[in-house]
């Protein structure tokens, strides 16, 4: 059988000579990663639809993180290309004609949508479904059994998360106040029970332990601090807002990502609702577990997975800054390849981007850039790999038209591509208000129940 492939589009080479002709990227060379950059208008949101909708149809399970709210579209890759599907998003639809050019008819839609199912998830929100950010902490899992290391990767970055809203300091190996939760919740959960906070609030007051190391419990921890400790998780605990990052799905990207009844999943984490520091805090909590759940995996050269972050702008900023996503997005670019986990980073604010992190990317789609700044700031990310021809690339993407994109893969032999990606199975409606997501998941789910 021969390896699953990525049919993007249509390919030109480098120098514009010649036909449009369509080409596949094989699926494992998104292990190496890919970074799609463009500004607003370039066909960044559609390239990146496309990759979600080609590795979804070649069985790789999907895990995109959504800032905009734009990736839920996904939620309208409808079976037919019958217009009573569109009624509700668009006047007029045409989409027959560009799906067509692509090779793509009504049967190659039922079975994409009959073939993947798609769950969106959305964290201190009804609109999706709900997540327990905090599930790691005060959700027992299996994992406490099978792989107690990647539990306690989960663990500590809940509880980073925890102090992180209680305004205190949240690093594992410096903050008493870390330790002295991690210690209380692991010796739950190891017991077997869960860590609720409500239970850790008990602990701190009462401490069933004597010791924290080699010291005396109210040597490591004064009785005072740990009351003041419970005292504000008291306060965090009764929060109505809290309440609801506390409800919903437990965090377990491993049982997302489990193919079902035959499905290829992709699992979308929409954020769009939350406000800047609240995305930074709940992504950082995912990323984590995104990095545990990785290197719980067996090593393969295939690609296993995909993860899409689009507009990672301000996740992964340059030295010095350090917010909860940089770590993990970090590691993962360095580590995941080997487990065959790919991970796909959109922006189009490349200036912004520590491209330590993305030079570790093999696969880079340019698309137009707004200033002379983010052009050469591309170019001189890319001279690790590229070696040739910079300031010919430089005025390629300068003169880049809407939805075309420089490809360089480092897999493939010779000068860079041209990429004019196909035309989307999902409608492009753009991002979805709550009120709509909501409308989305009924129709699919209605669709599902009449397949």
């Amino acid at each position: 059988m021969a390896p699953p492939s990525l049919k993007l589009g249509g390919f030109r080479p480098f120098d514009g000579r010649g036909p449009t002709r369509p080409h596949a990227l094989p699926a494992h060379h998104m292990v190496t990663h890919g970074v799609i950059v463009g500004m607003t208008g370039s066909g960044k949101t559609g390239l990146s639809i496309v990759a979600l909708e080609e590795a979804l149809a070649a069985g790789v399970p999907v895990l995109a993180v959504d800032v905009k709210g734009d990736l839920s579209n996904l939620l309208l890759a409808f079976p037919s290309l019958g217009a009573e599907a569109f009624v509700p998003w668009a006047e007029g639809a045409k989409r027959r004609a560009g799906l067509a050019e692509a090779g793509i008819d009504e049967g190659v839609l039922a079975r994409f949508h009959a073939n993947t199912e798609v769950r969106v998830l959305t964290p201190g929100s009804s609109a999706g479904e709900p997540l327990h950010v905090l599930s790691s902490l005060e959700r027992r899992s299996a994992r406490w059994d099978a792989d107690p290391e990647s539990a306690q990767a989960s663990l500590s970055a809940a509880i980073s998360l925890v102090l992180r809203l209680l305004g205190r300091d949240p690093d594992p190996a410096r903050s008493r106040e870390h330790v002295i939760l991690s210690v209380l919740a692991e010796r739950r959960l190891r017991a077997g029970g869960d860590a609720d906070i409500a239970s850790l609030l008990a602990d701190l007051n009462d401490p069933p332990i004597a010791e924290v190391g080699a010291l005396p419990i109210d040597s490591f921890a004064p009785k005072a601090e740990r009351r003041a400790l419970a005292a504000a998780l008291n306060n965090l605990l009764a929060s109505p807002t809290f309440a609801s990052w506390r409800a919903g799905a437990s965090l377990d990207v491993g049982e997302w990502l489990a193919p079902k009844n035959g499905k290829a999943p992709a699992v979308i984490v929409s954020v769009a609702h939350l406000d800047d520091e609240e995305r930074t805090l709940v992504l950082g909590v995912l990323l984590e577990e995104v990095l545990a759940w990785v290197r719980s995996l067996p090593g393969t050269a295939r690609l296993r997975a995909l993860i899409l972050f689009d507009e990672v702008y301000g996740f992964l900023p340059p030295h010095p800054a350090n917010p909860p996503t940089k770590r993990p997005l970090v590691v993962l670019m360095k580590q995941a390849r080997a487990f065959g986990v790919g991970v796909l980073l959109a922006t189009q604010n490349p200036m912004d981007l520590d491209y330590r992190a993305l030079s570790n990317a093999g696969i880079w789609c340019i698309g137009r850039l707004q200033t002379d700044a983010d052009r050469e700031r591309v170019v001189d990310g890319l001279s690790g790999t590229a070696g040739r021809r910079d300031k010919e690339l430089e005025a390629v993407i300068s003169k880049l038209a809407p939805r075309w994109f420089v490809l360089r893969n480092v897999h493939a032999e010779g000068a860079p591509v041209l990429l004019n990606p196909r035309h989307a199975m999902s409608y492009l409606k753009g991002p979805l208000t709550r009120v709509e997501l909501k409308q989305a998941l009924k129709a699919r789910r209605s669709e599902e129940d009449v397949l």
